[in-house]
């Protein structure tokens, strides 16, 4: 989506995780920005950061997030279909697969822009 991420993790300390990844990725986009001299979203990730950020310049993620644990399959493969089915609920695309950044297409047995294990999946 255009304004935020869904992911689906695990990790043993999932929380940890989340925060490096998120420190991780804000850097590299970042950086990506300035050396592409990108003025006007470099203004507005200035704008957005929170007064309390003294040591950063720019806020890319939001604070926070919003897990929550999946305890069977049957929830694990409710959330994958909520997700896959994002795009197509905003009217972006007609088919889940068709999103580039989607997993979907790797759930159908196609190539997708990541690897994605899907070996435990049985629909």
């Amino acid at each position: 989506m255009e304004h935020h991420i869904h992911i689906i993790a695990d990790a043993p300390t999932l929380g940890k995780t989340m925060k490096e990844f998120k420190s991780y990725t804000a850097r590299n986009i970042i950086d990506y920005l300035k050396e592409r001299g990108s003025k006007t979203w470099l203004q507005k990730l200035s704008k957005v950061k929170l007064a309390h950020k003294i040591k950063s310049k720019y806020q890319f993620w939001q604070e926070g997030s919003h897990p929550q644990k999946v305890t069977n399959e049957e929830m694990l493969i409710q959330k994958i279909e909520y997700i896959h089915n994002n795009t197509v609920r905003r009217g972006y695309v007609d088919e889940p697969k068709c999103w580039r950044y989607s997993s979907a297409s790797n759930y159908e047995g196609l190539d997708g822009l990541l690897d994605v294990k899907t070996y435990w999946y049985n629909m």
